[in-house]
């Protein structure tokens, strides 16, 4: 394995009836709360009103930010940062999945920057650091981005159809709560979509360097196969205790840094995937259902042992008289075949993204290196041809 540091502070609180554990949370977290979440979905389940109940039995003094949509904008981070500097927020509280999540860690840092500072330019576009951040807790509801648990945020700039992410220390959560009951009533589409994100997660960091025998790899090899098998469960029985806690865990894990270590890591995936949802607002997994095949297909010949491996560990192709690359070629079809098996989209015309758009969405994708293979735009395009 390469050299590394790891380093993550986040405190978990998992199991049914875990909300609880936000008592012991509340000295810590100043008078004035900012509780932000989505689009209602909370105030149905009875979720917003335990925390509600839990935050002013303990005399704090609860804001509120809601409709977060999904691919959260600049101007609701706006709309946050002004709620925070009016009212001297001393604490966040996200009550979501990795929308809301996501937001109010952009929210955290942008609150603590000068007014006036152009946070996009600098911090997303140009990774400027940050020195604090307004702390912050999380209340997962859907289990998909990890965000519950890792310093990463995404957002999009809707008028420059740019969706670009920023990392900070400062961003991790002090704590989340994760309860896999409040997953039981997920639309199955939420679902689906959560555990592709998860599943693409795990990929960005699979398949890359180094490819020689280390942990990771076998974690993220377990990790996926676990994915799999208890979305089934789920898919089959939406009240499935032990799937919904597994599939929850799942992306937590896939991306709170254990299974990145030592690895170079790729998310050209994820890139290109920025880039489809920034200008046609699709979810992001359904995005990533579309193009993470493609883009392993298109790159997979780099790395024929890698993907043979997966092909036979994982997708339970037979070797007997193919090639590595024949191999690669056939556990990524069985992967697609097994998106469109359980309900999720895999061309672009299934997301309402026409053909005519791709060279746009292609010279707006961010390129960075990845791992196997370094994308040009016109490489992007071709990729984007192949989802279909």
């Amino acid at each position: 394995m390469k050299e590394f540091q790891f380093y993550n502070p986040v405190k978990i609180y998992f199991g049914v009836g875990a909300i609880e554990n936000l008592k012991q949370e509340l000295p810590g977290m100043g008078q004035k709360i900012l509780l932000t979440y989505g689009g209602g979905s909370i105030q149905r389940n009875g979720i917003y009103d335990t925390i509600v109940r839990l935050l002013t039995d303990a005399g704090k003094k609860v804001y509120e930010l809601p409709g977060i949509m999904a691919n959260p904008r600049t101007t609701k981070v706006d709309e946050g940062v002004r709620i925070c500097r009016e009212k001297g927020i001393d604490f966040i509280l996200a009550a979501g999945g990795g929308s809301v999540i996501d937001c109010s860690k952009a929210i955290a840092t942008v609150t603590k920057l000068p007014e006036g500072y152009d946070y996009w330019e600098n911090l997303f576009v140009r990774k400027e650091k940050t020195e604090e951040a307004i702390p912050l807790g999380c209340v997962l509801t859907i289990p998909a981005t990890g965000s519950e648990m890792n310093m990463d945020c995404v957002i999009t700039n809707w008028e420059k159809q740019l969706k670009y992410s920023y990392s900070s220390v400062h961003q991790y959560p002090k704590f989340s709560i994760l309860d896999p009951e409040y997953t039981y009533t997920l639309p199955k589409e939420q679902m689906l979509y959560g555990a592709v994100d998860t599943l693409s997660h795990i990929f960005e960091i699979y398949f890359s360097t180094p490819d020689e025998s280390n942990v990771s790899d076998d974690v993220a090899e377990a990790l996926i196969k676990n994915v799999i098998e208890n979305l089934n469960g789920a898919l089959k029985n939406p009240q499935d205790a032990v799937a919904r806690s597994n599939l929850m865990w799942d992306s937590t894990m896939a991306l709170n840094g254990i299974i990145e270590v030592g690895k170079d890591e790729d998310w050209m995936a994820h890139k290109i995937e920025h880039a489809l949802s920034a200008f046609y607002d699709i979810p992001h997994g359904a995005g990533l259902a579309v193009c993470q095949v493609p883009y392993l297909d298109y790159i997979c010949e780099e790395a024929p042992e890698k993907f043979a491996r997966y092909a036979v560990r994982i997708m339970g192709c037979d070797p007997i008289g193919k090639t590595d690359i024949e191999l690669a070629h056939e556990g990524l079809a069985k992967t697609k075949e097994y998106f469109r098996r359980i309900g999720a989209p895999v061309t672009l015309q299934e997301v309402g993204i026409p053909e005519e758009a791709i060279p746009a969405i292609a010279a707006k994708t961010l390129l960075i290196p990845g791992s196997y293979k370094r994308l040009q735009t016109e490489d992007v395009e071709e990729i984007l041809r192949n989802c279909r």
